[in-house]
């Protein structure tokens, strides 16, 4: 998929200005009025597309290097506006398609939304999984069969009963909403091996 231009705010220009001068390889893509970066590494982004609405998710395709947490970085790149008012980014229809390329089979998958780097978030900070609804279509995978919902005091979401062998690509469905809503938000991902 090619990669969308748009023009990048400050922050933006600023992070892409450190990352050359470090030689870091990490790159923003954009889909919607986000743009999602692997710049923590661990895994690469291969492509990124759709607006986020119901019928045209936003679809991220990705290369898992490892089965490692990582993370996903999140943007908006757009005015903000509260979930409700007209053109709203409160609301993110997500499908991450993840490329197996660590070498072991997969037995869980594991997300994790973080308003701080390295901290879960928390039923205050107004972002989740769209803990207010529980229909199945909301979330789901092509090769897991059950997922588990942790939203207190964390917003986790565990699909299981299932694998992802080596060279092989897990799709997964979820909603984000958002009623802060916030300019940068974090997606942890934890693809889990079988235990010894």
């Amino acid at each position: 998929m090619a990669r969308q231009a748009r023009h990048l705010p400050g922050m933006l220009v600023a992070l892409a200005v450190a990352s050359s001068a470090t030689g870091a390889s990490a790159e923003t893509w954009f889909a919607g009025p986000y743009s999602f970066s692997d710049e923590l590494g661990g895994f690469v982004i291969r492509g990124a597309s759709g607006s986020g609405s119901k019928d045209d998710p936003i679809v991220i395709e990705q290369e898992m290097l490892s089965a490692s947490p990582v993370t996903l970085v999140v943007r908006v790149t757009v005015e903000l506006r509260p979930l409700g008012a007209p053109g709203s980014t409160g609301m993110l229809h997500m499908r991450l398609r993840s490329l197996n390329n660590s070498g072991i089979a997969w037995t869980e998958y594991e997300f994790e939304l973080q308003t701080r780097l390295g901290e879960p978030s928390v039923f205050g900070d107004g972002i989740s999984f769209d803990q207010r609804r529980s229909e199945p279509g909301n979330r789901s995978s092509d090769l897991f069969k059950i997922h588990d919902t942790n939203f207190e005091p964390y917003d986790r979401l565990l699909f299981s009963k299932g694998s992802v062998d080596p060279n092989q690509t897990a799709g997964f469905s979820f909603f984000i909403t958002d009623f802060t809503p916030r300019w940068l938000f974090y997606i942890r991902q934890d693809p889990r091996i079988p235990l010894s």
